[in-house]
């Protein structure tokens, strides 16, 4: 499958906000962000003068000094949040820029969470949040769709198509999420706990994520899961969602679903397709947030009896569409129809992983690659 990272979705925003400030480009372990850094740059690989990695021990003298490549328009500073300091130096290198000089700040953590350092950097940057390739950015097509459904959306393993590399790459990388990653940015003596966290989670996926059942498979205290699990969010191995509760349905209010930013983890196909859905559209409101300005929000709808629809999309606080996910293309949900009846979401959609795209009672049943262009994703 032919796959130009070139033309990432992102790349052209991102080169658009250079011109005015410094752009904050984050996003999980090996997702191509320092292939796109090197791209907007003009560089070929990360040697590059204007690339300087916290990770390389070498270039970190030179970060913390402040030492910047002369000449150099655009600098990547990689991973440079693992600096306790990390926000004044880089708000310094902003104040004192050269003209025209811009920075690229990239990192494999949510970099709004690490604000070690006292100075705001407000007014100074825009922020991205690079996710894995989606389905219009593999092109589209029945193809695309089984490689990403099968190797997941990151790049190094969807571009190979191998199994077995698929396999040792994805092992490495969780390893260095809890080896390199949780290590350098929370105090967390327990590590190979973490490792077991993380392998419970791909069996609740889709699920309502109970604390009180992975503390007790953990057999540590509720505080310390979720508090866990709050790591892991913003290292961008998982993400959760909460339900949208509308007034006229006696909503669930605390629980929230848990989804995986590597879907290929998932081994059962309905999860894995749920959760390959949830990715998507969890992209959209996120490009939406990074490029448009407006809040956005991914929920579901579940009330007290056990009803469910797996995902409204919020704009403003206001639902734009809803959608409910189905391998096969099969009659409209039940709690589809009970709550289209009940909630002011405009548009419905249930999706599948056939042909058919049809509107039975005001609800669009259709396949993913449809709804893709239907609602825009990236």
């Amino acid at each position: 499958m032919a796959l130009e990272l070139s033309n990432r979705y992102l790349a052209e925003p991102i080169a658009t906000d250079l011109a005015e400030k410094m752009v904050f480009l984050s996003g999980p372990r090996q997702v191509g962000k320092t292939t796109l850094a090197l791209r907007l740059i003009g560089a070929a690989n990360p040697r590059h003068p204007a690339h300087l990695s916290w990770d390389d021990v070498r270039t970190r003298p030179r970060i913390r000094n402040a030492e910047m490549p002369p000449d150099e328009p655009r600098i990547i500073l990689d991973e440079i949040h693992k600096y306790a300091r990390w926000r004044n130096l880089v708000k310094g290198l902003w104040d004192r820029r050269e003209s025209g000089q811009s920075f690229l700040v990239t990192g494999s953590a949510r970099l709004e969470t690490y604000r070690r350092g006292g100075d705001s950097l407000q007014g100074r940057y825009h922020s991205y949040r690079l996710h894995p390739v989606s389905l219009p950015e593999a092109g589209g097509g029945r193809d695309a769709f089984d490689a990403l459904m099968r190797f997941g959306g990151f790049p190094e393993p969807l571009l190979r198509g191998s199994e077995r590399h698929w396999r040792r790459w994805q092992r490495e990388r969780l390893d260095r999420v809890v080896r390199d990653d949780v290590r350098d940015l929370e105090r967390v003596r327990e590590i190979s706990l973490i490792d077991l966290l993380i392998e419970a989670l791909p069996a609740r996926v889709g699920s309502t994520l109970s604390i009180k059942s992975l503390r007790e498979d953990l057999e540590v205290a509720h505080d310390t899961a979720e508090r866990w699990i709050g790591i892991l969010e913003n290292l961008y191995v998982c993400f959760r969602i909460a339900p949208y509760g509308p007034p006229r349905i006696r909503a669930v209010k605390k629980e929230r679903k848990l989804y995986l930013w590597d879907w290929s983890m998932v081994e059962e196909p309905g999860a894995r397709f749920e959760n390959f859905v949830a990715s998507h559209l969890l992209k959209l409101c996120q490009f939406l947030e990074d490029t448009q300005g407006y809040r956005m929000e991914l929920r579901f709808l579940r009330d007290t009896d056990g009803r469910e629809v797996d995902f409204v999309v919020l704009r403003d606080r206001k639902p734009l569409f809803a959608v409910e996910v189905k391998t096969g293309e099969r009659n409209v949900s039940r709690s589809v129809r009970y709550f289209k009846e009940r909630t002011q979401v405009p548009e419905w959609y249930q999706v599948h992983r056939g042909s058919e795209d049809v509107v039975v009672d005001g609800v669009r049943r259709l396949p993913f690659a449809r709804l893709c262009e239907e609602v825009g994703i990236p």
